[in-house]
């Protein structure tokens, strides 16, 4: 396509992935126009003509049947028919940029991925919290050498509150994508290996805590890296407290920070990118660095600016001049794998 030309995109699903974490980036991004938007709930879709009126409403399968007429599809939907979905878009023609869980099965992933090889069309996967300012903050303490040789990780990602019983989250089963693993899990796997490489499944918890659900609430992982850092990732729906965000320890500091990113707040109540302050973290939320042995006081590093529009900056690029999608889908399968791997060692 002409560099000028605005990217048609169409997004299937509008609930939280479509309606948060995708639109408002399109939106917001010249180089995007919402050309389509497939949801099924009659609520969602009066929502989304709302918010995006220059977008055609319309079923999934209306959607694909059209893809040909669109540049990218974005699928917000849920993972069990991401396989199906992607195809189809690839096979029409357009590039295609998958929410996390990527899909239930490396199986799944590797289909995908042959589509995409087979079309020679762009395609990623949205882990959007390799764009968090803590986790940026995180790459570049350890990029820049500051906490000496990294030994070990500890990524916390936990809430509290009631079960998605009359969601899909809460519905499905592992086997197709649900659970807090699949969930919350995709992140933190995600950046432990973005920042440490490749890795080998030690150990995995995986524990249903509350009843009527369809997959585990509460997990815990640990990978051993080729690098030698070792990964503790702790996930849960059912934490009245929680643990730091992150810790990581190395041979000279440590580094320890809570709360999560702001970003998926702000955009939830409407602060999308480009209104005042999006992206940044009170100092009073700052993390620490430093030896807490008494003898000095830790010291608040500045969290980098959280970034997420940058994802759909780099599909733009991907698309318009052939750049580097912002995430590697074969990056994204190892994720997969380690998934798939804990599921098969819990239930063992």
């Amino acid at each position: 396509m002409t560099s000028s030309a605005p990217i048609r995109a169409g997004i299937i699903g509008f609930g939280l992935a479509g309606r948060v974490f995708h639109a408002p980036f399109l939106a917001t991004n010249p180089a995007f126009t919402i050309t389509a938007i497939a949801t099924s709930d009659l609520e969602r879709a009066a929502s989304a003509s709302a918010a995006h009126p220059e977008a055609d409403i319309m079923t999934t399968d209306a959607l694909l049947q059209g893809a040909g007429d669109l540049d990218l599809v974005v699928l917000a939907s849920p993972p069990h028919v991401h396989r199906e979905q992607a195809i189809a878009a690839l096979e029409a023609g357009a590039a295609v940029v998958i929410d996390k869980p990527f899909v239930p099965t490396v199986a799944d992933a590797e289909a995908i991925i042959a589509a995409a090889d087979r079309a020679q069309r762009p395609l990623t996967v949205f882990q959007n919290r390799r764009w968090d300012g803590d986790f940026r903050t995180v790459s570049q303490l350890v990029a820049s050498g500051a906490l000496g040789t990294v030994h070990r990780f500890e990524s916390t990602f936990e809430r509290f509150g009631a079960p998605k019983r009359d969601q899909w989250q809460g519905q499905i089963t592992p086997a197709q994508g649900g659970g807090i693993l699949f969930d919350l899990g995709s992140h933190l796997i995600d950046q432990a290996l973005t920042l440490f490489g490749p890795a080998t499944l030690e150990a995995a918890e995986l524990r249903t805590v509350r009843e009527g659900l369809g997959s585990e609430d509460d997990a815990f992982v640990s990978l051993l890296h080729h690098s030698g850092v070792r990964s503790h990732l702790t996930m849960s729906r059912v934490a009245a407290q929680s643990g730091p965000r992150f810790r990581v320890l190395g041979d000279e500091s440590g580094y320890s920070v809570y709360g999560l990113d702001g970003q998926e707040p702000d955009l939830k109540v409407g602060r999308w990118p480009g209104s005042d302050g999006y992206g940044e973290t009170p100092k009073a939320a700052w993390g620490l660095l430093g030896v807490d042995n008494g003898e000095q006081p830790l010291v608040p590093v500045p969290t980098e600016a959280g970034a997420y529009p940058d994802f759909y900056a780099q599909v733009a690029a991907s698309i318009r001049d052939g750049a580097p999608v912002p995430v590697d889908v074969r990056h994204a399968l190892e994720t997969v794998r380690i998934i798939e791997q804990a599921h098969a060692r819990a239930s063992l």
